[in-house]
């Protein structure tokens, strides 16, 4: 598995932003019920936000965004990042690994 910081900035006016709220956290909880993420949450101020993320490649993660409110309603633009966790904490260790999760797949719309 390959791991991403996904950076979103809001280009819509933030009442259109908030009214997504509840699509944008169902597909997130998608996201964290598959193994795909580990942490997420708005900037402050809220301007955007950021989520930790694993797939098997960019390609596959860009795929699972185009369900992605923000993303599919064009609310915010999306900057994928790949990084290598040479640290972390020992209690996020089982996410860290290398074997792919339970269920993974794209979230379903």
């Amino acid at each position: 598995m390959k791991h991403f910081m996904v950076e979103a900035t809001y280009v819509a006016p933030i009442e259109q932003v908030r009214e997504a709220y509840p699509r944008h956290r169902a597909w997130l909880q998608k996201g964290y019920d598959a193994g795909l993420f580990l942490c997420s949450g708005p900037k402050e101020p809220p301007t955007g936000g950021y989520l930790v993320a694993r797939a098997d490649s960019m390609e596959t993660l860009r795929t699972l965004f185009e369900a992605e409110p923000f993303f599919s309603e064009r609310l915010a633009t999306f900057t994928f990042t790949e990084f290598q966790p040479v640290k972390r904490q020992s209690w996020a260790e089982h996410w860290f690994d290398d074997a792919p999760p339970a269920s993974v797949g794209a979230p379903a719309a």
